[in-house]
């Protein structure tokens, strides 16, 4: 597995943190912030980046969830349940997110010349270097059962609190992953099981959807059985990222990339526009 220090070799970083619940700062807007990220880093202009972001309420589908064939009943139903809904520009499927789950995006240029599994190797080995003083258990598998499942799943003892996707935009690369911090991580896996419930009723669809079962998953500090919050963790990755040794600046969009932000928000409310007929601008 390749080392998360070999991968994030720089000599300088940048830390973006939009980890701050903001009611008009919605996971829309995350998506192509990274978008605009990943096109800076490709380009030259900015260095390799971390970002953390938290959307409270927000169920964030995949490009094959919008396909369900009863899509717009299963996110009618989350909207009523106050929940905002979302089709991200990365692979996977259906994810919770909310005040208690931090997503975690590394940027950096050379993705051409970079495996997408070292991509998600490196922040496997990442997380496990951000908790290592607290548990040597975490492993990368698929676990049957969960949402959104995958080969780089992670888990404690075969439940899980991870996933992690990739997004590739020029010569950019954006490792992105939600890590559910706080919080009961099977009710959210109850929400999502509902929403394929009533997305597919009985039907098997044009995709394999899974089969969520909410024992599979749980929150970090249910696995750790010990009291961890976002902030604890956004403390964790800042010190983990200090073994870099290199400069890491707080910063936020420059000018340039609020322009390709702006381009790649017009082409997610496109995506979004398309699948939902509910979908109105003025709400983003």
């Amino acid at each position: 597995m390749i080392d998360w220090k070999t991968f994030l070799n720089a000599s300088a970083f940048r830390l973006i943190d939009q980890s701050e619940p903001n009611s008009k700062f919605k996971a829309l807007h995350s998506f192509a912030v990274d978008d605009a990220l990943a096109i800076s880093i490709s380009n030259g202009i900015s260095s390799p980046a971390a970002r953390l972001w938290v959307h409270d309420r927000t169920i964030v589908l995949g490009i094959p969830d919008a396909r369900l064939p009863y899509v717009k009943e299963g996110t009618d139903w989350l909207k009523e349940q106050g929940y905002d809904v979302v089709v991200r520009n990365s692979g996977g499927l259906a994810v919770v997110l909310d005040s208690g789950v931090l997503n975690i995006s590394l940027l950096l240029a050379d993705a051409k010349s970079v495996s997408i599994s070292d991509g998600y190797e490196a922040m496997v080995s990442f997380i496990q270097a951000m908790f290592a003083d607290l548990t040597n258990d975490i492993k990368a598998f698929e676990v049957a059962g969960s949402y959104c499942p995958g080969e780089y799943d992670l888990s404690i003892n075969g439940r899980k609190f991870a996933g992690i996707s990739q997004r590739r935009v020029k010569n950019g690369t954006a490792v992105q992953i939600y890590l559910c911090v706080e919080g009961d991580g099977q009710a959210r896996a109850k929400l999502v099981r509902q929403f394929y419930a009533i997305s597919l009723k009985g039907e098997k669809g044009k995709f394999t959807y899974p089969n969520v079962k909410p024992e599979t998953m749980a929150s970090l500090e249910q696995l750790l059985q010990t009291k961890i919050t976002v902030q604890d963790v956004k403390d964790r990755l800042i010190e983990t990222l200090n073994q870099l040794q290199v400069p890491i600046t707080l910063d936020r969009l420059r000018d340039d990339e609020q322009d390709w932000y702006g381009q790649r928000l017009e082409q997610m409310k496109d995506r979004n526009r398309k699948v939902f007929d509910w979908f109105r601008e003025e709400d983003y």
